[in-house]
């Protein structure tokens, strides 16, 4: 088959195009390179740098694609609430230009790939995919809202659609920028180099963390998966960790023996997150395969990044 991917050369984006690319698929990627790194995709993914609001570079894009997976987006809900235009531009604005031009060249199928951020805060765990979304941020809102675009101009334009809402994402290559990182990496670094490990609040809210492989597994299968058009699809692990117990799991898998301070002044967030994956076993016969502390395990040994760490010198201050 032939593959449009946006976001191609991001975490997510990069596992999938790499993936896609092994099995024989054509493969084409396009990324403006604001946080994602080309030098993670093989040398068969045909990369374009570009922005996803480009028609015109679209529409050739698009040319002979028989699907096309939507990960193009900004993904820091931290940032989000500082500039909630920016985020609304891309994920947004970008998700209608991506589905215009769809509709133009006559691509038939599109995978975009959504968030459990749209849920918010829910009584029932674990989280069905007929709960009322209530976002917190405006990154949650531009991804419940590009959700509805891609559905509404995908029954207006004969386009089978589908969304698979990911929970935390988690594996080797994972962005670590220098604020707001996502919480396990940022764990395995500061454990790695003997840092501090700074839980928000008590750490007993909790996150379904879901290793990229299994993702992945998710995204292939509902490229060609029967009877999944215009549905919106849970993918987790269908267990729920609290951020403390994650701390320690990663102490312990990194044989570390760093401190963990909580803070009780930050906002942790919604309490609970738990994907319910009936859907996804039904639809995409999607059933998770690597625990968290296997995931763990191999995101230390597979991410050079940590072993360069490891091996740092810790700088501290005199007479310590």
């Amino acid at each position: 088959m032939n593959f449009l991917i946006t976001g191609a050369a991001g975490f997510l984006g990069s596992a999938l195009a790499n993936r896609l690319a092994r099995e024989g698929h054509q493969v084409r990627g396009l990324d403006d390179l604001s946080t994602g790194d080309p030098q993670s995709l093989s040398p068969d993914v045909l990369f374009t740098r570009g922005d996803v609001n480009d028609r015109p570079k679209l529409w050739t894009l698009l040319q002979e694609v028989d699907c096309v997976y939507h990960l193009a987006a900004r993904v820091l809900v931290a940032e989000s609430v500082l500039y909630p235009r920016e985020y609304s531009a891309v994920n947004v604005g970008g998700t209608v230009s991506l589905m215009e031009a769809m509709r133009d060249v006559g691509v038939r199928r599109v995978v975009f790939v959504s968030s459990g951020a749209v849920y918010g805060d829910q009584g029932d765990q674990p989280l069905e995919e007929g709960a009322s979304p209530n976002p917190r941020s405006p990154y949650a809102v531009s991804k419940l809202s590009a959700e509805y675009y891609v559905r509404t101009i995908g029954d207006l334009w004969a386009i089978e659609t589908v969304s698979l809402r990911v929970f935390n994402a988690y594996g080797p290559g994972q962005h670590l920028p220098p604020s707001h990182a996502p919480v396990i990496p940022n764990f395995i670094r500061q454990a790695v180099r003997g840092g501090t490990l700074v839980v928000h609040s008590d750490g007993s809210q909790t996150r379904d963390y879901v290793f990229v492989d299994d993702v992945v597994n998710a995204m292939v299968a509902a490229a060609t998966a029967q009877k999944v058009n215009r549905l919106v699809i849970n993918v987790g692990s269908g267990e729920e960790t609290s951020v403390r117990d994650l701390a320690n799991m990663v102490l312990e898998t990194t044989n570390s023996s760093a401190e963990t301070m909580f803070n009780p002044r930050t906002d942790p967030g919604v309490s609970r997150m738990c994907a319910d994956l009936t859907l996804a076993r039904e639809s995409l016969g999607y059933r998770p395969r690597v625990s968290l502390e296997e995931g763990l395990r191999l995101t230390l040994a597979r991410d050079p990044r940590f072993r360069n760490e490891a091996t740092r010198p810790v700088n501290r201050p005199p007479g310590n």
